[in-house]
């Protein structure tokens, strides 16, 4: 899997498919769907929640449990606000 440097933390991305971009640190604003409470992810998170969407609306129930594992471990803040 590939690996990211992010605020002096080196972190293993979960999913090997997913476009993590060309700028994997720019800071983008994503909103809860329910509540509309946002906060700010560099976009490869933001890559690592939309695999966490996706594959609750595909009932992909492994990478879905992977996806929110990571989020708990690495952002665990901005996981309280969009997937709690």
């Amino acid at each position: 899997m590939k690996t990211i440097k992010y605020n002096n933390k080196t972190i293993k991305l979960p999913f090997a498919g997913a476009d993590y971009g060309d700028e994997p640190l720019k800071e983008i604003e994503v909103a809860n769907r329910f509540n509309g409470q946002s906060t700010k992810l560099p976009a490869f998170a933001v890559a690592v929640y939309d695999v966490i969407m996706g594959s609750e609306m595909l009932k992909q129930w492994d990478d879905h449990r992977k996806g929110l594992d990571w989020f708990i471990k690495y952002f665990p803040n901005q996981y309280m606000v969009l997937l709690d």
